[in-house]
């Protein structure tokens, strides 16, 4: 299996411990999700299903996001 590569979400805390890490196989590969202060523990799961549990918790500025693919951000995110 060829080595994941990290990547902290652009929301977690700037220099916070609560950090989410994300690695994807693209195009329609699984996602894997893990926590900052637990990295041997690893979420995989597949865009889909991230994107299903991501419009039920997410908060409506949010969902338009998720909507387009992920591919543009919020009129009230920074950027």
């Amino acid at each position: 299996m060829t080595e994941l590569t990290w990547q902290k979400s652009s929301f977690s805390e700037a220099g916070g411990a609560n950090c989410l890490h994300v690695a994807a196989r693209p195009p329609v590969g699984p996602v894997h999700l893990r926590e900052s202060d637990r990295p041997g523990t690893v979420l995989t799961t597949t865009p889909g299903a991230l994107a299903a549990l991501i419009r039920v918790l997410a908060p409506p500025e949010f969902r338009a996001v998720v909507a387009a693919g992920g591919h543009r951000m919020p009129p009230s995110a920074p950027q």
